[in-house]
């Protein structure tokens, strides 16, 4: 009971249990840093306000520096019976210089620390994660340099459609990424906005200055209502989102890894130390990796889910179901950094198979469409196009022949606009060289693809 902050109002010992099912400590200990920081911006600003003596200030904030140092050098440990981590740099503070250490949580409360903790938190998430997908779109970026030329099918409903490259496939992903680049930064945007201040709900009577806390500890602007400083997710459940749609893209990116390294495909090859073996039958290689990225999507998902369910029902101020927003967040952050350090070197590392791509395109009859293009290029209205194709392609299946083997007679059958040229318009690389719209898969296309994406990441936002 004397180690509680709070314990003057209560008469009697709070029950073990109930004080292990409030203990935040556990998940909110990661935030010490962020933390004392906040704590050093705020007892700065008592100390040049006057509030509190200019030399108990700096010495709460000499005492809070030597406290980062100690749990940073593990000479000091993190108590893990503390109520929570606020509590517990507080009462270390306090141990440390007594009567002096309880002045820091003047015209402050817990509700608008916790508030500060997390955004500061999650303000340098942002940044490592932003970091890796920058890694991540870098590293295809590369792949797709090395495969400008590299013939694959393109799929709709997963069935064979038209020739495209490999560049141009992958470089799809590239603008998946960079537009969750774009995601995260718009998310710590909003997120930069100081709510310290805001006390438990409705301000303080203390002639705080906020505007001198929001410049030493770098944000935009101040919370404008207190009771919205205190109450606010947002910026959790909106990182939360982007979070998911990030693994959207890697679970989407995976599923087609895991189909592209199988024998039906073997249009790929992981390196050995990104895939495993199997228990019982010695030929297997699997794409694990991969696969556990669908799975933890899922949890990222589901991480989303907790912060929406959580906040739909709870009035205005803070409620404690908002200390479950810790366990989420954090949950969704560490999930996606994980899947992103191990996705980025397995892409890194794997070996692309150009002929068995370049084979599976040559089936499939993904060349009709040029072929109807050849005949709209002489005249034909599209759809009477379309359905001579159509008649062709279902003639050459009943031969065992494809639209570059069939003889020219058999065109000529069907349409006399057909001559020995249709063979070259046909081909496989006149297919994909000649879709030079821009976004297109030609070369030059998808070379100016690479240049834009390489543009926006030299534009640091």
């Amino acid at each position: 009971m004397a180690d509680m902050m709070w314990a003057g109002r209560f008469s009697k010992q709070v029950d073990d249990r109930v004080n292990d099912f409030n203990s935040s400590i556990s998940f909110d200990a990661r935030m010490y840093r962020q933390d004392i920081q906040g704590s050093i911006a705020h007892a700065t600003m008592l100390g040049e306000c006057g509030i509190i003596d200019r030399s108990e200030s700096e010495a709460i904030v000499a005492g809070l520096q030597e406290i980062l140092a100690d749990i940073d050098s593990g000479k000091l440990q993190i108590d893990p019976a503390a109520e929570d981590i606020h509590m517990f740099v507080e009462a270390e503070l306090t141990k440390r210089l007594g009567a002096t250490g309880k002045r820091l949580h003047t015209a402050r409360s817990r509700n608008d620390q916790v508030a500060l903790d997390i955004r500061l938190y999650l303000r340098s998430e942002i940044e490592n994660i932003t970091s890796l997908t920058e890694s991540l779109i870098e590293t295809i970026l590369k792949i797709a340099e090395n495969n400008l030329t590299t013939i694959m099918p393109g799929y709709t409903h997963l069935q064979r459609a038209q020739p495209i490259t490999f560049a141009h496939h992958v470089c799809a992903y590239a603008q998946m990424l960079l537009r969750d680049r774009e995601r995260l930064a718009d998310t710590a945007g909003r997120m930069n906005v100081l709510p310290l201040g805001s006390g438990a709900l409705a301000s303080t009577t203390y002639p705080i200055n906020r505007q001198r806390v929001k410049e030493l500890l770098g944000f935009d602007e101040v919370m404008q209502n207190s009771l919205d400083g205190v109450s606010d997710r947002d910026f959790c459940i909106e990182l939360a989102s982007a979070l998911s749609i990030l693994m959207m893209h890697l679970s989407r990116f995976s599923e087609e890894i895991v189909m592209w390294c199988s024998w039906e495909f073997k249009f790929i090859e992981l390196d050995d130390a990104f895939a495993t073996g199997s228990s019982i039958m010695p030929q297997k290689k699997n794409p694990d990796v991969t696969e556990l990225i669908r799975g933890k999507t899922a949890r990222v998902y589901g991480d989303l889910n907790t912060l929406l369910t959580m906040m739909k029902g709870t009035p205005l101020a803070y409620n404690k179901d908002m200390q479950e927003d810790k366990p989420a967040i954090f949950d969704a952050v560490d999930t996606v950094k994980l899947c992103l350090k191990t996705f980025i070197p397995m892409l890194d590392t794997m070996r692309v198979i150009p002929e068995n791509m370049r084979r599976a395109a040559a089936g499939g009859f993904i060349n009709a469409t040029d072929c109807a293009d050849y005949l709209v290029k002489k005249g034909m209205p599209f759809r009477d196009a379309y359905k001579i194709t159509g008649t062709l392609v279902a003639r050459c299946i009943e031969k065992g022949v494809t639209l570059e083997t069939l003889p020219i007679e058999q065109y000529r059958e069907l349409c006399e606009a057909f001559d020995e040229d249709v063979y070259n318009a046909i081909s496989l690389e006149t297919c994909v060289m000649q879709r030079k719209a821009e976004g297109g898969p030609a070369p030059e296309r998808v070379k100016e693809q690479i240049e834009y994406v390489k543009s926006k990441l030299r534009d640091r936002t």
